[in-house]
Formats: C-alpha cells, structure tokens, sequence
C-alpha cells in the first residue's frame, strides 16, 4: 500500500490574533479603503496603497517567535511595485528580493530564523511619485 503525503503550508498572516502590523503610509490617510488590514484579507479586490514618496515600510511583530520562515509571497499592483526591496529580521538580518513589475502573486524564497519581527522595505517604486500597492502578502515557513 502506498502512502501519500500532503504538504500544505500555512500561512504564518492567517491569523491575525498572532502577530500586528505597522505600514509607513496610507494613500490620503484613507484607512478604511487602502489600510493595512487589507494586506491580510485574501481577498483579491482590497489593497493597501500606500501614499506618495520613499522609502514604505511595512513591520510585521509576532506574539509569539517563528522558528523559521522560509518564503515571502507579494502581488503589487504592476505600476505601483517596489524596487530596491528588502526584508530586515529583528532589527538585525538583511535580506534583499527583487519583484518585477506585474500583477503576478511572486515568491521569494528568504531563509529566516528566530523571528519576533520583520520589516519590509520597499526603497523606492515604480511609481514616479513612489506610492506602493500590495494586494497579498504571506509568509510561510
């Protein structure tokens, strides 16, 4: 008899109870159509925009460490990307990734370990006024 093994990640935003978030901007402090809380919703008709200039932040703080996150997952809206990104771990680890400029859900994988908080960091965009659009975000281990 064989036996099949399913692999399913989870995502560490899925619940909310478990971590918060700080963003560097909202697009004309418009928080109840382009907040934060729209990073994390899975729905594909909410985003957070960010509002104009460089660099945007967004700060993810756990309740509890993450022994490890092993991919980063972010759909821009193309035009509105970030360049020059980067992730920092605790105040501490840099990582860089490097998104195109398109609507696609993208994966990067970061090699991560003990995190209580992380820190994205979009230093510039694609956007000549430097506005930043996220409709997912997720990380898994």
């Amino acid at each position: 008899m064989k036996s099949i093994f399913i692999y399913f990640q989870m995502n560490l935003l899925a619940d909310k109870s478990q971590f918060s978030a700080k963003v560097s901007s909202v697009l004309n402090k418009n928080v109840k159509e382009f907040g934060k809380q729209f990073l994390f919703d899975g729905r594909e008709d909410t985003c957070w925009n960010s509002d104009q200039g460089s660099p945007q932040t967004i700060l993810i703080s756990f309740q509890k460490p993450h022994a490890k996150i092993g991919q980063l997952q972010i759909q821009f809206q193309g035009g509105f990307v970030g360049t020059q990104c980067h992730v920092i771990v605790n105040n501490d680890k840099k990582v860089d990734f490097f998104p195109e400029d398109t609507n696609k859900l993208q994966t990067f994988p970061i090699e991560l370990t003990d995190i209580n908080q992380l820190k994205i960091t979009f230093g510039g965009s694609t956007d000549f006024f430097g506005r930043i659009t996220v409709y997912q975000l997720n990380l898994f281990e």
